[in-house]
């Protein structure tokens, strides 16, 4: 096995340009969620092109197997590939063509990453026991999520899969170096969206009206005691509203005011009893003010956990190819994840990909216009994940 790593280290600088080249196609062509069409096309070619047979699921998503030798385990690797509703202000040449729309959580980076991986281990592919599935993912950003519709379609079955890995760009991070973290790691998500109704008119005579602003304005405050006196210290819970119309003017008390905010924690009991306590403290606030509040809440992705057992062989794996002293330790992070649902049906690890330059360059925030990636990231991603896999193969 350690006579492979040389290899697969040698074999991804070899491919480093061509990673370099797909992921510029890719970050030039974005496509929000579940409108992956070219993209899902493009990938099918560059796998096709390896002699994979790809196949399409969850509508623009996109399967392939590597199969080893025969009589080992399967193993599943994912990226995704849709991109988010921002206009780049980058002034590169692979910038964005589609006006609005801008690969600016580095999609682009996962799938060029795990492109230059299957073509690694397809190379390999007589070295190795097993199986390997490429899932090629849809619409992360946008719910239900693709992970969930592709778990739907079967796509951890037939051969049932033992483990899943991924892996997500971290701009906090320099290039050459990952983060891991056992255990739970990322956030659920819930979306809420209120509506306060009251009864609107001139605001010199409130006493003729019922202020629905009023009524939001202390619900949005009060709701705060959910995660300070009803949240166990020991969960990371958050609770922020960050969209507010109240549609009236200087003078102008409206009927109503629309509110959408994010719940999120690290625990699925107390996610389900915040949810109750949400509900009770909205209609009840409002109704004794007078006025009425509806609230949705739309059920979004489960917390991420990374399974100790596995992340502790991938933690070592990832300091056999690397050296220690590029592997870090990462802290909890409240941001969500559908690779969540993986790690809910089967033993999984997501980790993230160091993307900053040494000098602090490309250190935008994710799901920014600035957002970029030092390349270099790319000779890391793709040898790694292939590593990853055939230590995780030989396991079993």
């Amino acid at each position: 096995m350690t006579e492979l790593l040389p290899r697969i280290q040698r074999l991804a600088a070899q491919y480093a340009a061509d990673t370099v080249a797909i992921r510029h196609h890719l970050h030039a062509h974005p496509e929000l969620s579940f409108e992956e069409t070219q993209t899902a096309a493009f990938v099918t070619r560059e796998l096709e092109k390896m002699g994979l047979s790809p196949r399409p699921i969850a509508n623009t998503g996109v399967l392939a197997l590597i199969e080893g030798q025969p009589g080992g385990p399967t193993i599943a690797l994912r990226a995704d590939m849709d991109a988010l509703p921002i206009q780049e202000t980058n002034d590169v040449p692979y910038k964005s063509t589609n006006p609005g729309v801008m690969h600016a959580c580095g999609h682009d980076v996962h799938t060029a990453s795990l492109l230059g991986a299957a073509r690694i281990l397809n190379d390999l592919k007589g070295e190795f026991r097993g199986t390997i599935k490429l899932m090629f993912q849809p619409g992360e950003e946008r719910l239900p999520g693709g992970a969930s519709l592709m778990i739907k379609e079967g796509v951890l079955e037939n051969p049932k899969v033992t483990s899943v890995l991924g892996q997500h760009v971290f701009p906090h991070l320099p290039a050459g170096k990952v983060g891991i973290r056992s255990g739970r790691y990322m956030a659920s998500t819930d979306e809420l969206y209120l509506t306060v109704r009251g009864k609107g008119g001139h605001g010199a005579m409130p006493e003729m009206n019922l202020d629905p602003v009023l009524v939001a304005a202390h619900i949005i405050v009060a709701a705060q005691q959910i995660v300070s006196r009803r949240a166990s210290p020991k969960i990371p819970s958050v609770l922020s509203f960050g969209k507010i119309i109240a549609n009236g003017a200087t003078n102008v008390i409206p009927n109503e005011v629309y509110i959408e905010g994010t719940f999120r924690t690290l625990n699925e009991e107390w996610r389900a009893e915040a949810h109750q306590h949400l509900r009770r403290l909205c209609e009840g606030l409002a109704e004794s003010m007078g006025a009425v509040c509806e609230l949705e809440i739309r059920h979004g992705y489960p917390y991420l956990e990374n399974e100790p057992v596995l992340t502790a062989r991938v933690k070592a794996a990832a300091e056999e190819f690397l050296g220690p002293e590029n592997v870090v330790e990462l802290d909890q992070w409240m941001a969500a994840e559908d690779f969540a649902y993986f790690s809910q049906a089967a033993p999984a690890c997501f980790y993230r990909l160091g993307t900053r330059h040494e000098d602090g360059r490309f250190a935008s925030s994710v799901h920014t216009p600035t957002f970029d990636i030092d390349e270099k990231a790319l000779a890391t991603g793709p040898g790694l994940m292939a590593w990853l896999a055939i230590k995780e193969l030989a396991t079993k």
